[in-house]
């Protein structure tokens, strides 16, 4: 598969309990199910090829014998096949007994690697019959060649996905405090697998998913776990096929419990990789006893079989939407009160202009001084009507501010501006860069000089997305003493602000509600162009396109290094129903283009609280120059046309 992505299964057969045979034949029937869904990674449950419950069966060498002849026939089976292969078996080693994995791949046993813990505890009595297998890498004898057997090995993919590296541990190695999966991840391995045979008791599935859950997020890797199912003895115990795949910490594909079959889903390595890139403990390197074997899956063209969120920086769930926005304004709200108490100021102005980033950095500044206990009538909300200015717009933002007890100065900035232009040799009725410009300037000197007069603190309203975008006149709205929309992206904009229209009609503020609902009903416009026919004229999204496009692009650039033609095609899948390929590819391209011709913008930002994983910080997460070249990035765009 490419751009990183690699799909993998998780194969729960029903096997016979002492049945080598039979259990191979089953194997083989999920291998060929699995690659035939486009699955190059197949994992099998502990023990598939004997049965996890043989009980003292296992001391018999003719099943053990039995099961080693079972490995050699798959093995010999995936001689043609794409795939890489893991299949748990009972194995012999110098007169000792081991679980392990088996990893076949084109015809050939490649690796074995031992299970490490050997759980002896309540219903498990493997100490019976099985040896730890956490001594160095050996060789083994597999019907005349020697292959490596060990815990310490990693399986490393060649040129088509050469980022691939794989582990392995089995069953109960995951449940110990520190499991092998800690250091495999550490020695580089971004995918575990997990050969397990665990019995269901009540609530233990739950259990189970965190510790998936858990050790790819704590590893930033995919973890597929394949566990035994309802073949297995029901003597004492029962079996119910819990198979899970997860990747750095969310559940990508999970069985229902006690039905036999396949998941499958993608794993995106390229993903895992850029994280790790970012965290300096990947980098360490600190076991250098790993044996690193060679297998080769080639690249295939499949559609990606995951979910793609349309607005990655927004979560789709209602219950965990809400609780992101409480923290995002908590954590917004929390740094302007910092800077309020650190510099001793009890007043703060705000632009405010009917439109969502200023209503936002408004609705912020109301919960901050409510946190400091300082009266509301500190924040000065001005509105500064120019020659863009609606009824609509300029009736909210009378409303809003005084609905929340804010201070309201009203400052009509279309005479200053007329002079300027008269003084600069501009003329007034070409509405060029200059005019919209020397509004945004004129408004910004306004809220200073009114901060200086009061004692003040400006608050900057512009969000993330117009940073990126460079959608900001610089020395403009681009400037403030604290921006607390500038780690917010404009899609998360629209949400919060939903979400205080949302309380305020639980706490039965309706004209607060409605006025903010209306808010969030009026077009994105800067308003700096005259309107029509008393309507908005100037729609920000009609010029530099859809936010959440930018904000997707911004997101998977950023936050994963993604290449443009990677982004391309997650987009067209999130978004190929809303925008054709033209449109997206346009878009694309424009906003290469902005991002690395307005980086001079970011490069002075003033300071403002970061509040997710994407940052446009000169200070804290992006360190670009500003004369970088995009020549690189925008030829691979054309190269998509």
């Amino acid at each position: 598969m490419r751009d990183g992505f690699v799909r993998v299964a998780a194969v729960t057969p029903a096997i016979r309990v002492a049945d080598p045979a039979y259990n191979v034949e089953k194997v083989i029937e999920g291998i060929d199910a699995a690659v035939a869904g486009g699955a190059r990674v197949i994992v099998f449950p502990e023990m598939v090829v004997s049965g996890y419950t043989c009980g003292d069966l296992f001391l018999q060498h003719k099943l053990t014998d039995a099961c080693k002849e079972g490995l050699r026939q798959i093995a010999e089976y995936t001689s043609g096949l794409d795939a890489l292969v893991f299949a748990g078996s009972p194995y012999s080693f110098r007169d000792k007994l081991y679980s392990v994995a088996a990893v076949l791949h084109r015809g050939l046993c490649i690796g074995i690697v031992p299970k490490t813990h050997i759980p002896n505890y309540s219903e498990f009595y493997e100490a019976r019959y099985f040896s730890p297998g956490n001594g160095p890498v050996l060789t083994t004898d597999f019907f005349g060649t020697g292959i490596p057997f060990g815990s310490h090995i990693i399986f490393e993919n060649g040129e088509s996905l050469p980022d691939l590296k794989i582990a392995c541990e089995i069953c109960e190695d995951l449940w110990v405090p520190v499991p092998p999966s800690a250091e495999h991840v550490m020695a580089g391995a971004d995918l575990i697998v997990n050969l397990s045979a665990s019995d269901e008791i009540v609530g233990k599935d739950s259990y189970r998913r965190q510790l998936v859950s858990q050790a790819s997020g704590s590893g930033v890797s995919a973890y597929v776990y394949a566990s035994a199912g309802a073949g297995e003895s029901s003597q004492d115990l029962v079996f119910g096929g819990h198979d899970i795949i997860a990747e750095n910490g969310q559940i990508l594909a999970e069985s229902k419990l006690f039905a036999e079959g396949i998941i499958t889903a993608d794993i995106d390595v390229e993903r895992l990789v850029s994280e790790r890139r970012r965290r300096n403990t990947f980098t360490e390197n600190l076991y250098d006893d790993y044996v690193r074997i060679p297998f080769l899956i080639n690249e295939h063209e499949v559609d990606i079989k995951r979910y793609i969120s349309p607005m990655p920086f927004v979560p789709s769930d209602d219950r965990e939407r809400k609780s992101r926005c409480e923290e995002i304004a908590d954590i917004q709200s929390i740094g302007l009160a910092k800077r309020l108490s650190h510099t001793g100021l009890h007043n703060a102005t705000v632009g405010l202009s009917g439109g969502l980033d200023s209503t936002l950095a408004l609705l912020v500044a109301v919960r901050a001084f409510d946190r400091l206990g300082m009266t509301r009538e500190g924040i000065h909300a001005v509105t500064m009507p120019g020659f863009g200015t609606t009824d609509r717009t300029y009736d909210n933002a009378v409303r809003l501010a005084k609905i929340l007890g804010c201070d309201l100065l009203e400052v009509d900035i279309k005479k200053s501006v007329t002079q300027h232009m008269s003084d600069i040799g501009a003329d007034i009725n070409v509405h060029d860069v200059t005019y919209e410009n020397a509004q945004a300037r004129e408004r910004t000197q306004i809220l200073m000089d009114i901060a200086n007069k009061l004692s003040a603190l400006v608050i900057g309203t512009g969000d993330m997305s117009e940073l990126a975008l460079g959608w900001a006149t610089y020395n403009g709205d681009h400037m403030s003493m604290y921006g607390v929309n500038a780690g917010v992206p404009k899609t998360l904009v629209r949400h919060l602000v939903s979400y205080f229209a949302d309380e305020a009609k639980l706490q039965d503020n309706m004209e607060l509600c409605e006025v903010l609902l209306d808010i969030l009903d009026t077009p994105v416009s800067p308003e700096l162009l005259p309107p029509e026919d008393g309507r908005i004229s100037q729609k920000t999204e009609d010029i530099v396109g859809p936010y959440e496009l930018h904000d997707f692009f911004l997101y998977y650039m950023l936050r994963f290094g993604f290449p443009p033609s990677k982004i391309y095609r997650l987009a067209r899948i999130s978004h190929g129903e809303k925008y054709d390929k033209a449109e997206i590819l346009k878009w694309l391209g424009i906003f290469y283009k902005r991002f690395f011709s307005q980086q001079f913008k970011r490069s002075c930002l003033p300071d403002g609280p970061k509040v997710g994983t994407v940052a446009v910080s000169p200070r804290g997460d992006l360190r670009m120059p500003s004369d970088a070249s995009a020549a690189l990035w925008l030829d691979e765009i054309d190269k998509l046309r």
